[in-house]
């Protein structure tokens, strides 16, 4: 029984996060109407870096660390959140499809893997490359129809994909850096300065490119309220507590089982179709990470 609750924790940790990962994008759909995305952002993690702040104070978690290690947090902050949550919100804003923004992302898993070893000693097997390259082929099956599907809509806008290659370096940089220097710093209070620090940067760009206004309709209150408590809190601590327990390219292979989730939602919400090349798709994503995480066979 201890193995068998050990494996359904190990499972369900990712599990988890992959689901509430995944509803990020549906969280921008609601909200993005309504308030221009650097704004969005900037708002949203300055009130996540709140609560996190009262969190800290009422768990007694004060205990302070090194002013560097607090450095790192706000690097972490700069390049998880506010490259890449800037970069995919921005994108998106500009006429780039949510599935082709979630294909460029996708890719990250493989730039992390290549990233950690040469910067953390983590060396994929051969079999984890295998479920990187099945990863990035299962999530163009399942976006890819809904793409070609949408019908041409002339060329992609060439700002819009630079702020998506963007997101891409900067999701994969700050994966690394914090599985290299994250364990040193208080969960809580390191989150709260990620968050500081990525959303003072994205006011100053919100105030120097927007008009930093928004409509306060119902559905942007609830996208705002679900974005900040269960993505920037909830799913940012998980990912967080899963780096600290497993290899970089292992936990951000995960990110390849976003897009599917994502799909799956969309149908259930919107009702948007998933071709049967989609489920094959989702087969084949499930089976890459599969591969990447499952630890090696005992000898």
């Amino acid at each position: 029984m201890t193995g068998t609750t050990s494996r359904v924790q190990t499972l369900g940790g990712p599990a988890l996060f992959v689901l509430l990962w995944s509803t990020g994008f549906v969280g921008a759909k609601y909200g993005l109407p309504y308030a221009e995305p650097f704004t969005f952002l900037a708002l949203r993690l300055g009130v996540a870096a709140a609560l996190l702040g009262v969190l800290a104070v009422a768990l007694h978690s004060a205990a302070m660390a090194a002013r560097s290690q607090y450095g790192h947090a706000s690097v972490v902050g700069l390049l998880l959140h506010g490259g890449y949550l800037g970069g995919v919100f921005y994108g998106i804003s500009l006429g780039v499809p949510a599935g082709v923004a979630a294909v460029v992302v996708s890719l990250q898993p493989v730039l992390t893997a290549v990233l950690a070893a040469r910067v953390l000693g983590e060396h994929p097997s051969r079999r984890q490359w295998l479920g990187l390259a099945l990863g990035v082929a299962g999530v163009v099956l399942v976006v890819g129809p809904g793409v070609v599907a949408a019908g041409p809509a002339g060329p992609l806008p060439a700002a819009g994909v630079l702020a998506c290659l963007v997101a891409l370096a900067s999701g994969t940089a700050g994966t690394v850096h914090q599985k290299r220097h994250g364990d040193a710093i208080p969960l809580v209070w390191g989150t709260a300065v990620q968050y500081a620090a990525a959303a003072a940067v994205l006011l100053a760009v919100a105030l120097a490119t927007e008009d930093v206004t928004i409509r306060w309709t119902g559905e942007f209150v609830a996208a705002f309220v679900w974005l900040v408590l269960v993505l920037s809190i909830g799913a940012v601590l998980l990912l967080l507590l899963l780096l600290r327990r497993g290899t970089a390219a292992g936990v951000s292979s995960l990110y390849y089982l976003v897009p599917v989730a994502t799909a799956v939602e969309a149908y259930l919400l919107f009702g948007e179709r998933v071709s049967g090349l989609s489920f094959v798709g989702i087969g084949v994503t499930a089976l890459g990470v599969a591969l990447v995480v499952a630890p090696p066979r005992a000898r």
